[in-house]
């Protein structure tokens, strides 16, 4: 799956030289993250102008429309996790309210779809990262702090300055022991 600076977002397969699927024309709004549920048969695309989108991976269009689309933050989705079976999503960015973590019910009508938000990082949140065991969030800031929240009880269990400057990737061990913090310092 590769996402461009000009808003397409087009799926390969390792062994062919030609794209499978378009599945975002040139023309939208940047792509800031890309992923993969854990099953495989659905991907997600987070954009510069606040919006999420969803498909299933197994179209037969070349060019499809997402099942799912809906504007999460008011500026911009920087990162997003596919939580349980993806059904659950949370979702980091920036918003004028400073609703900058999130979490959505992909099951419900869009106008329903926000579960709880949280009011957290200045100036934006960054990237997020879900810890499946703990059942935790971890979000990055843009003035270097990191939230941890859980999301069985939707509360902030802990904030913390890690950096200077923005935090720009977080990566978890798979035992959920530790986490690590890379800014743009």
């Amino acid at each position: 799956l590769t996402g461009a600076q000009d808003g397409s977002v087009r799926m390969f397969e390792w062994t062919r030289p030609q794209q499978l699927v378009c599945f975002r024309q040139a023309g939208n709004a940047r792509v800031t993250r890309m992923y993969f549920n854990s099953q495989g048969n659905k991907c997600g695309v987070a954009d510069g102008e606040g919006f999420l989108s969803i498909w299933q991976v197994n179209q037969t269009t070349s060019n499809p429309k997402p099942y799912l689309s809906w504007q999460c933050h008011s500026k911009t989705t920087s990162d997003f996790a596919f939580i349980t079976s993806s059904s659950l999503v949370a979702t980091s960015g920036q918003s004028n309210d400073n609703r900058n973590v999130c979490l959505w019910d992909t099951l419900v009508s869009s106008g329903n779809s926000l579960i709880h938000s949280f009011t957290c990082h200045d100036h934006g949140a960054t990237v997020l990262q879900y810890a499946p065991k703990h059942q935790l969030l971890i979000s990055g800031g843009r003035k270097g702090y990191i939230c941890i929240f859980d999301i069985r009880q939707r509360q902030i269990l802990y904030t913390f300055q890690a950096h200077e400057s923005a935090v720009k990737a977080l990566a978890l061990d798979p035992s959920e022991d530790y986490f690590v913090t890379g800014s743009a310092e």
